[in-house]
């Protein structure tokens, strides 16, 4: 079966490409959306105290979003395809508001969780950007224009650990949520001005089972969409066991760090935005396998950094450094190489790639508490080392086996 077949006018690259204007807009609105998934991360143990959730569980809060964003990944992103993604983009971020709210007034563990998992079904919008900038832009620049979304989504995982800390701090942790679902709720209403209009004519009515469905031809006909695809659960699985995990030994003594003191950690990572738009850049120049490579390097030496966190805080400022920079350069590498496969099919490629981030992130978040809880940070420093020299040794294996076909 092929994927549905459009001749749209979305598809054709416009003269104007992107504008910077435009594209710094999608970056700010990735940032804002993106950080509802991560605000979670400094504010763990206050979340878990409240609403007495153990220790080696507290990952499920994480993870409740991660899931869901898988699952709007699949059914959500897709529609890009098919549908205005202006009106797309913008409905999405003023449903993920109901989440926020709900997080935001939970009486229960049970509304805190649903929220979350709202909270995580809506943030796919980020998804929907990306294929919309890449979708814009003209194919010289278009590794550059996702750099450029994708820093503003790094700044945004970034400063939402520092965000949320201090503001947990000042006014609770409850008010993190409500005050960005002020934020979404504005943000929804530019984009809905601002953005350009993309009508998609299909050449036959299309049903949206069959959309979905043509999402998994796509894996089958498209061999580095798969591997791609795997890069990307192995470097968020490691990404996520450093970020969930992380707040436990330094909310613990001997640091006793405060939660405004962890959230600025955060700030630790913003070589990966720079990161992000180098690697555009090298990507439009033919350069992506080789940064890929060379990242992949760096992920799994910035364990060796990390593991002193009992010995030395300096040491895992510079782990989260190199980490960050890492995961960031193979992400937009892996975009670039992806977008590129099948112009009408951008918001389906970008979901089923997202789908292995989203995969990995949860299972980093629930196994690194649990792997903490029993054998402490120690075990953690191993599982995020083991997974990312198997993201090392994936992409020489993919690599040979395609130089020798």
């Amino acid at each position: 079966m092929q994927p549905p077949n459009f001749t749209q006018e979305a598809v054709a690259e416009q003269a104007a490409g992107l504008p910077r204007s435009i594209a710094l807009l999608f970056a700010v609105a990735c940032g804002l959306a993106v950080a509802n998934m991560y605000y979670a991360h400094p504010l763990l143990e206050a979340i878990a105290g409240e609403f007495a959730i153990g220790r080696a569980y507290v990952g499920i809060i994480v993870t409740a979003g991660q899931i869901c964003y898988a699952i709007g990944l699949l059914l959500l992103v897709p529609l890009g395809d098919l549908f205005d993604r202006r009106k797309l983009v913008a409905g999405m971020m003023v449903s993920s508001v109901f989440g926020l709210l709900a997080v935001g007034a939970a009486p229960n563990a049970a509304v805190l969780l649903a929220g979350m998992a709202a909270v995580g079904l809506f943030a796919v919008v980020v998804q929907a950007l990306v294929a919309f900038a890449a979708d814009l832009a003209p194919p010289e620049a278009r590794g550059r224009a996702i750099g450029t979304v994708t820093s503003g989504v790094v700044i945004g995982i970034l400063l939402a650990r520092v965000y949320a800390g201090m503001l947990s701090e000042l006014a609770g942790w409850r008010t993190v949520y409500l005050v960005s679902a002020a934020l979404m709720l504005c943000m929804a209403g530019v984009l809905l001005k601002v953005l350009p209009r993309r009508t998609i004519r299909a050449q036959a009515a299309v049903s949206y089972t069959r959309l979905v469905r043509s999402l998994f031809v796509l894996f089958a006909e498209e061999p580095q969409l798969r591997i791609r695809a795997v890069l990307c659960l192995l470097i968020f699985t490691a990404f996520s066991i450093l970020w969930t995990s992380m707040v436990l030994p330094l909310s613990a003594p001997p640091y006793s760090l405060s939660r405004t003191a962890i959230g600025l950690f955060g700030l630790a990572g913003a070589a990966g935005a720079f990161a992000a738009a180098k690697a555009g850049r090298l990507a439009d120049r033919g350069l992506g396998r080789r940064t890929t490579g060379w990242a992949l390097i760096l992920l799994l030496g910035s364990w060796l950094l990390i593991g002193q966190l009992g010995h030395s805080l300096p040491s895992l400022v510079a782990g989260v450094i190199v980490l960050d920079l890492a995961v960031q350069a193979v992400h937009v590498t892996n975009q670039s190489a992806i977008l590129a496969l099948r112009p009408e099919a951008r918001s389906r490629l970008t979901a089923g790639y997202m789908m292995f981030y989203s995969i990995g992130s949860a299972a980093g978040s629930i196994a690194s508490t649990m792997v903490y809880a029993r054998w402490g940070w120690s075990g953690v420093c191993l599982l995020g080392a083991s997974v990312s020299a198997a993201a090392l040794l994936f992409w020489a294996i993919a690599g040979r086996k395609r130089h020798a076909a």
